[in-house]
């Protein structure tokens, strides 16, 4: 179990000794591999622990590796996640404005936070633009209806609420043939493979 009273800026793992990537930044590009749809998953955690540890993993200590890699991103947490209503990327500037206002400063300026320090800050944010974000996706998921002020929100954000879809490469050279023989076709682009198309990222 992790000290979670300490910051680990290196992971001794089976009586051997890392260092580790623990900046915030490095754990949001590691986020960002993991959530790439054209890699393949063991080549997106190969190289999630590659970014994480200083040195190379040795190939019998990588079951080690992989199970600490995963505990130092949710900060010791066990549970499971829930549904996916936050995106590190698409929700950043409604993240770092409520983490700025948490930490008083600009965190992007500062040369080094590590990683558990800012999920605390963001843990210590006070309502805002994500709260209203993430309480409308969940309403939405859930199939609830929105009171009017959230439908006014959702009007005038619709791009800002709703989460983008991660598609491969091919996933989207698909939709892109879908759409041009509906094109070619005339058929109605309200069809639920063109709308599932359009929203695709």
């Amino acid at each position: 179990m992790m000290d979670l009273w300490q910051l680990p800026v290196r992971a001794t793992l089976d009586g051997q000794t890392f260092d580790l990537h623990t900046d915030y930044r490095d754990i949001l590009e590691i986020f960002s591999y993991l959530e790439d749809p054209d890699l393949p998953e063991p080549v997106r955690w190969r190289i999630a622990l590659a970014l994480f540890y200083e040195q190379p993993v040795p190939e019998d200590m990588l079951q080690s590796a992989l199970d600490y890699l995963v505990d130092f991103l949710q900060c010791g947490q066990t549970d499971r996640p829930g549904p996916r209503l936050m995106d590190w990327q698409h929700d950043a500037q409604a993240i770092l404005a409520g983490v700025n206002r948490v930490a008083g400063k600009e965190v992007r300026a500062l040369p080094y936070v590590h990683w558990w320090s800012f999920l605390s800050w963001f843990h210590a944010m006070e309502p805002g633009q994500l709260s209203t974000l993430v309480s409308i996706r969940q309403r939405l998921r859930q199939g609830k209806p929105l009171e009017s002020w959230q439908k006014e929100f959702y009007r005038e954000n619709r791009r800002a609420v709703e989460l983008p879809v991660r598609r491969s490469s091919l996933e989207k050279q698909q939709c892109r043939q879908l759409l041009a023989r509906l094109d070619r076709e005339g058929e109605n682009h309200g069809t639920k493979e063109s709308a599932l198309c359009r929203g695709s990222g």
